[in-house]
């Protein structure tokens, strides 16, 4: 299997920078740790009140172990050995801790309405049986958490097996056994999730758990578990259950809570030119076991120095700190917490924009004619070679109204970005050269653009429709995007019928109408943007312009961009409308996400802005994304604004 951690970590200057006492690749380090740290604890603790203090010292701990970091190029494989152990030891001081002790040093229990789980479920929109999967991990056994912290984000394509192994200090063998007992466990779990769930409910199970308490455990996962072996009616809860691994591909990480960065910041002192503080908001140090005053994270804490005063503890982080210049954690903890908490509400994390399993929506009948172009007004280049054949198609019906005419399609210059709020963002739009943003929202998150920038709003999906929504963006612009990739579950997740039936709601608004922008396969017969299209014809409903996404997974760059070309203009064949591309880079989803040299994909940028202003279709692109927040991906500013080798290309681009 290959080697992520190398290809995808901090690049080693990254991490040799940091060591010399480069305060910009410290922040990017972090940054880069925060998301991966949270996820990992907060699975293993199943939301239990001490994650965000554990998250915390993990943080810390990783600062204090850079300048001895022997292996630059596997940073991520050392953060994730880093975030077990600190896990076991956490563990290990709860069960020597004695059972009486004052309330306020009482550990308290996960909070089962309110866990990780819940947080999971919630910020990353997971339905269907992506959602029972979340639910069943909450019957798992205290082992099996921790194995599922790591393997979640493998499964996802974060982490890969070496990591895990390593982790678990196992070998990849016994690793390999380990995950597939814990994975019988997790079907068995989704099983009985499933059936609790069912309406109407088994009457015999009912019964079954008539003393259950309503939390989840590993007890009550056997003896229901029992009942379904038993049962005839409920037995059948297993039998159509996919595989866990695909649900989890591309799967995002959960977002780190914006109160955690505060929290963090504020509570170790480490603010701005403060150095190392003195420890988190009640640490380890308060609740009997700080960490361990080690130099390297890797050597296991000798006992006796993990019980030690807090002001002990801060003036071992402190003597760690000479090794470079003072650190601001409050503000690389903001920065990564707004960077990941995008893949709420958003695109991020393509990853999970597009893994796979979308919801099935109905084919249309054999009968219904495909929606067809009109003679195009200027001539478009021919299609390349890979190119979809086009259907034959009768005289085609542009999709009007009577009541809204529809408004003229604006014709301004074609580069924007896709963006999320981060520092520096006013100067980095200001830099990239682009005409136009957009956040995937009805408003623009507080960012402020410079002269001659336009705002695009977006209805993300169904909840986004709202009367104040609706009301907001025809102040902000004349032109509206429709629902986010509709096509994906763990996205705005809509049937094409469900889009049809608010899309009255959008027209009235009179502005400029993209379509739903649909994830991939934009141009296929009978596909969910086939279906809506067809929809909007017979029904009479406005569509201005057709929006789309595209990754390529080819990094030779003549190759993706004809590939890129050919979908554009097969698109383009079968409606006849002008064409905005708002999410476009390189990256190979898989099991492992896959992104390709800054080198490709600065060559990929150069080649294919100059196609799409070539082309008299495309009418706007928008790059995936403007923040570079996520070291070694597709952004193109680093937190401050400054340009990376991608955002270099961007800048020299198009216009």
């Amino acid at each position: 299997m290959m080697d992520t951690s190398r290809r995808f970590g901090p690049p080693a200057e990254t991490v040799l920078a940091a060591q010399q006492g480069d305060q910009s690749a410290l922040d990017e380090l972090l940054s880069f740790s925060l998301p991966l740290v949270y996820n990992i604890v907060g699975r293993a603790l199943r939301g239990n009140s001490d994650t965000d203090d554990l998250v915390q010292e993990t943080m810390l701990r990783i600062v204090r172990g850079v300048p001895q970091i022997r292996d630059p190029e596997a940073f991520r494989s050392w953060i994730v050995a880093v975030t077990i152990r600190q896990i076991r030891w956490h563990q290990a001081d709860l069960a020597r801790a004695p059972r009486i002790t004052a309330l306020e040093w009482a550990p308290e229990p996960a909070d089962p309405q309110a866990d990780f789980t819940d947080l999971c479920i919630l910020r990353l929109g997971l339905t269907g049986q992506r959602r029972e999967v979340a639910e069943a991990t909450r019957w798992l056994d205290e082992a099996d958490q921790e194995l599922l912290s790591l393997w979640w984000l493998e499964a996802a394509g974060n982490l890969d097996r070496g990591e895990l192994a390593a982790a678990l200090e196992l070998s990849s063998q016994h690793t390999a056994v380990r995950v597939q007992r814990m994975k019988q466990q997790l079907d068995i779990s989704r099983a009985v999730v499933r059936a609790l769930h069912r309406t109407p409910g088994c009457h015999e199970l009912a019964l079954v758990a008539g003393d259950w308490d309503r939390v989840p455990s590993p007890l009550w996962r056997k003896r229901l578990a029992r009942h379904l072996r038993e049962c005839q009616e409920c037995g059948t809860c297993a039998d159509d259950l996919a595989p866990v691994d695909g649900l989890l591909v591309g799967a995002g990480l959960v977002p780190v809570p914006l109160g955690l960065g505060l929290g963090f910041g504020s509570g170790t002192g480490l603010g701005s030119g403060s150095g190392l503080g003195t420890g988190p908001t009640r640490s380890m140090a308060e609740r009997g076991a700080s960490p361990s005053p080690s130099a390297s994270p890797h050597q296991p804490a000798p006992g006796a120095a993990r019980h030690t005063s807090r002001a002990k503890s801060a003036r071992q982080v402190r003597r760690a700190s000479k090794h470079w210049h003072a650190v601001s954690l409050g503000k690389v903890v903001a920065i990564a917490s707004v960077t990941v908490a995008v893949t709420a509400v958003s695109a991020l994390a393509v990853a999970n924009t597009h893994s796979p399993a979308p919801a099935a929506v109905a084919r249309p009948t054999a009968t219904a004619a495909p929606f067809t172009p009109p003679p195009p007004t200027t001539s478009a280049p021919a299609p390349a070679t890979t190119s979809p054949t086009p259907t034959p198609t009768p005289t085609p019906v542009r999709t009007t109204t009577a009541a809204i005419p529809p408004p003229v399609v604006v014709d301004s210059a074609k580069k924007g970005v896709s963006v999320w709020n981060f520092s520096g963002i006013t100067a980095a739009l200001a830099a990239s050269g682009s005409s136009w943003y957009y956040t995937w929202g009805s408003d623009h998150q507080g960012i402020t653009a410079p002269a001659g920038v336009q705002f695009v709003p977006m209805i993300w999906g169904a909840a986004s429709a709202t009367p104040a929504a609706l009301s907001e963006v025809k102040s902000e612009s004349s032109v509206l995007l429709g629902f986010n990739e509709p096509d994906m579950a763990s996205q705005s997740n809509m049937t094409p019928q469900q889009a049809l039936a608010l899309w009255p709601k959008l027209m009235a608004t009179g502005m400029t109408l993209g379509s739903p922008a649909v994830a991939a396969n934009a141009a296929t017969p009978g596909g969910w943007l086939d279906q809506f299209m067809q929809g909007a014809r017979s029904d009479g409903y406005r569509v201005n312009f057709i929006t789309v996404h595209w990754y390529g997974s080819d990094f030779s760059t003549p190759d993706a961009v004809s590939q890129l070309q050919s979908y554009l203009q097969a698109i383009y064949n079968r409606y006849g409308l002008p064409i905005w591309l708002t999410e476009y880079a390189l990256i190979k989803f898989g099991s492992t996400t896959v992104y390709p040299t800054s080198q490709q994909q600065v060559s990929f940028i150069t080649a294919s802005t100059s196609m799409l202003q070539s082309l008299p279709y495309v009418q706007r692109y928008a790059w995936f994304a403007l923040p570079a927040t996520t070291p070694g991906q597709t952004g193109l500013f680093q937190p401050g604004g400054a340009p990376n080798s991608l955002g270099v290309a961007y800048e020299h681009a198009g216009g």
